[in-house]
Order: structure tokens, then C-alpha cells, then sequence
């Protein structure tokens, strides 16, 4: 790829608009001391996820009675540009027990499977980390146009290393 490349921060707000622009996320769990993950369909309220399991889920299992900690992510990259961005939400996991506001959600987000998938979860959302991945001038050289400054974007190339290392 011969452009240049960087990540671009965005702000917690801008992430959760993000977030809700999308309906397809992955959920991040432990599952039986292994990680799992799982793509699953969400709602964002305010500074809440919801999301929908089957009923015997491994989510549900590992929710159990108290809650668990999961992350979860959710991006619009496109393949062609390969430009997009990422959220990622770190916080608990825990079964929904008001059965009124359980019955509005499970109207709003369809089953992907059939089956029953009465299980409401919710995730506080603790931490929310978002990037874009977007084009622009090389740091040594003028900003391009609408692109942060050079102290407000990371190198495409350095983040990738980043997360490698």
C-alpha cells in the first residue's frame, strides 16, 4: 500500500455514535478459563450495550449470577480503502432481571438463529477506546486537509507495530 496512513483517537462520544451506527459486534468472554469469542448483534443505550443470548449460551454460563468481565468490538473498515474505524468497549457483563425492560429489548434485537433467545445481557460500558483509520500527509509534512496535526494521530505503520509487539 503506498499511502500514508495514521490513527486518529476519537473521542468517547464520537466512539458510542459509532458503535450505534452498527448492529454487528464480537463479544469478548471467559468461557470454562479460555477466551471466547462471539458475534452478536447489540443496542447501545447511553452508556449501556445490550445484547441477546440463546438460551444455555456459553455467555449466559459465564454471566452466571454475578456478572463478568467482557469486551467488546465493533468496526466499519472498508476493504477497498481499507479505511474505517474501530470501538472497542471494555466492562461487565451481567443478565438483565427486569423482565419488563427485557421483554422491550428482546422486540428490538432479532435472533439470528432460531431458538429461544430470551437471555438479555448488558454491558456497562467502563471503558470505550476508539480509532479511524483514515488517509492523510506523511507527520514530516503539512497536515492534509481536515486531518489532526502530527501530535494527534499515531503512524499507521508504528500503532500496527504497537499492537504486534
Amino acid at each position: 500500500m503506498d499511502e500514508y496512513r495514521f490513527l486518529q483517537k476519537l473521542t468517547r462520544a464520537r466512539s458510542l455514535d459509532l458503535l450505534g451506527s452498527v448492529r454487528l459486534g464480537r463479544l469478548v468472554f471467559t468461557s470454562q478459563s479460555a477466551p471466547v469469542i462471539r458475534p452478536v448483534n447489540h443496542l447501545v443505550e447511553g452508556d449501556t450495550l445490550i445484547v441477546r443470548a440463546t438460551a444455555g449460551a456459553a455467555i449466559t454460563a459465564a454471566v452466571g449470577r454475578t456478572g463478568a468481565t467482557v469486551a467488546y468490538e465493533a468496526d466499519s473498515i472498508d476493504e477497498a480503502t481499507q479505511l474505517g474505524w474501530s470501538v472497542i468497549v471494555a466492562g461487565t457483563a451481567r443478565l438483565l432481571g427486569d423482565e419488563l425492560a427485557a421483554a422491550r429489548y428482546r422486540l428490538r434485537l432479532r435472533p439470528w438463529v432460531s431458538g429461544s433467545a430470551d437471555d438479555v445481557i448488558t454491558i456497562t460500558m467502563d471503558t470505550v477506546t476508539g480509532y479511524a483509520m483514515v488517509a492523510g500527509e506523511p507527520a514530516a509534512g503539512p497536515p492534509a486537509a481536515g486531518a489532526p496535526a502530527a501530535a494527534e494521530r499515531t503512524s499507521w505503520a508504528s500503532a500496527a507495530g504497537a499492537r504486534r509487539g
